[in-house]
């Protein structure tokens, strides 16, 4: 058993050691408040974690979304150089002349 680093000979000593200083009486009391205090901690870690997550998410989704974009333009100006320019022989040839 290994909790925080603590093996089972160490977390005896601390409770013996909690015994002396704080009673029989308080021990209970101490226990049931380093318990709660444990469990907010434990709730404010994971409610970081899954706003953190959320805000990854976000910003992953928008990165997808700006690549998807530039290629979309990337394409496009593909497809506009891809089109035959027209010479001025061609040009001239169009137009009437006077």
């Amino acid at each position: 058993m290994n909790i925080f680093g603590i093996g089972l000979p160490e977390m005896a000593l601390i409770f013996i050691i909690a015994l002396l200083i704080f009673g029989p009486k308080k021990l209970p009391e101490i226990g049931r408040s380093l318990g709660k205090t444990i469990r907010s901690f434990q709730d404010a870690s994971s409610e970081f974690q899954e706003e953190f997550k959320k805000e990854a998410e976000k910003i992953e989704k928008t990165v997808s979304m700006q690549a998807r974009l530039e290629e979309g333009n990337g394409e496009k100006v593909e497809a506009s150089e891809a089109k035959p320019e027209t010479s001025d022989q061609e040009t001239k040839a169009d137009t009437p002349s006077s």
